[in-house]
């Protein structure tokens, strides 16, 4: 089940890049489940990551090795999160294993996973799958590697863009996994942006930094921030398209990242609705956001939202508890796509149930809230809570 959800269609080669997939048997029997990402000399790396305690093992890895790398590997089926130090060296020796194979140090390669948590990483198997990885490194593979990453995503999610800057010709390419545990903080799930522009590990954490705040942090599916999240950017230096074009290089990717990150919404786990949460009139961005992911995180509007019902009751509710001090409910209006719902903080007169009805009814719609206190305005996506969730993460270990 998704939402309107565009297929990946073919993604583009980025100079520099080569990807092999291979099936490990790590919980997955019928597909691919270890994806290997080889960068050519003179790659650098940037990412954000999930800020959670419990943070797995390749995330504390990965973030020691941002900067000058060689490669990713990546496995799916397993989380190696609560795993302790045995945890941590599995993650190393994924590195080192992947290292042979790419002819580098282990400590150029970053290791990324996903999956059940508090199991183990079968090593043998993982050591099979990254020497079969290895074998059928290609240029053109990131929509394999982008089926290979996926846990309960229905369908692999990938973008590809060409754009001139300076008067050179880059490209870019990106996919994500997520369909659940999604409420990013810092970063989302698992997603790999590849690009050939020459940028320093200075710049390319800035990109990872700036594309993450405008993207994937402006989402939520159910709450819930995974101990795997990460963002992970790899330039190569392949096109003339250094640090001096940064600006022009984050505008030209925004608008890519912004579409995997509402795909990641739109394959939200059991989802049937892609909605919009804005919230304007606001003091400040940040009083914009706690109320926009207060409504958008509750249970009771997202069971609203699958339902259909413009229960207008359950967005004051959210609101009033998003925690912006001194609000005044006077001087709050809420609209469903181009209905009038409340203003001034109550039922606008204008207002009809069969109106709210006919906006939520759409597979798509956008909740605008209006605080009536300032100038500033944020957007977060969003999906419904439906049966299919509740039923897809009671069966997610069976």
């Amino acid at each position: 089940m998704a939402v309107n959800l565009p297929p990946a269609g073919e993604l583009s080669a980025v100079p520099g890049i080569r990807i092999g997939t291979a099936a490990a048997g790590i919980k997955y029997q019928e597909r691919d489940d270890i994806a290997l990402f080889a960068l050519e000399r003179g790659s650098n790396v940037g990412g954000v990551f999930t800020r959670s305690s419990f943070r797995a093992a390749p995330v504390a890895v990965a973030a020691e090795r941002l900067g000058a790398a060689r490669g990713l590997v990546v496995n799916s089926g397993n989380a190696n999160a609560a795993t302790g130090y045995r945890g941590l060296e599995d993650a190393r020796s994924s590195c080192a294993l992947a290292a042979d194979v790419v002819g580098c140090e282990a400590n150029e390669v970053l290791p990324f996973s996903t999956g059940v948590i508090g199991e183990f990483l079968p090593m043998d198997r993982m050591a099979e799958g990254i020497r079969r990885a290895g074998n059928a490194l290609q240029d053109d593979a990131w929509l394999p590697a982008a089926r290979a990453i996926m846990t309960t995503d229905t369908q692999p999610k990938g973008v590809s863009g060409r754009f001139e800057i300076g008067g050179s010709h880059i490209t870019a390419t990106a996919i994500v996994k997520g369909s659940g545990m999604i409420r990013p903080d810092m970063a989302t799930l698992l997603a790999f942006l590849g690009t050939d522009a020459a940028l320093s590990p200075e710049k390319v954490q800035d990109l990872a930094r700036d594309l993450g705040e405008r993207s994937f942090n402006r989402l939520t599916i159910d709450g819930d921030t995974s101990t795997n999240d990460s963002f992970v950017v790899a330039a190569t230096g392949r096109a003339g398209v250094g640090d001096e074009h940064y600006d022009a290089l984050l505008t030209r990717l925004t608008p890519l990242v912004v579409d995997l990150a509402q795909r990641t919404v739109r394959d939200g786990e059991g989802a049937t609705k892609f909605v919009t949460v804005t919230v304007q009139g606001g003091a400040s961005a940040d009083e914009c956001l706690r109320a926009a992911y207060t409504v958008a995180h509750s249970p009771l509007v997202k069971t609203a939202l699958f339902a259909g019902d413009p229960n207008w009751g359950r967005f004051c509710m959210a609101i009033g508890r998003a925690g912006v001090e001194g609000l005044d409910p006077a001087g709050v209006s809420l609209h469903l796509d181009e209905v009038c719902v409340a203003h001034g903080g109550l039922v606008a007169a204008s207002y009809t149930e069969e109106q709210g009805a006919a906006a939520m009814a759409r597979d798509e719609f956008t909740v605008r809230i209006d605080l009536g206190r300032g100038d500033c305005a944020e957007t977060v996506w969003t999906s419904d809570l439906s049966y299919e969730y509740v039923r897809i993460n009671a069966e997610y270990r069976t």
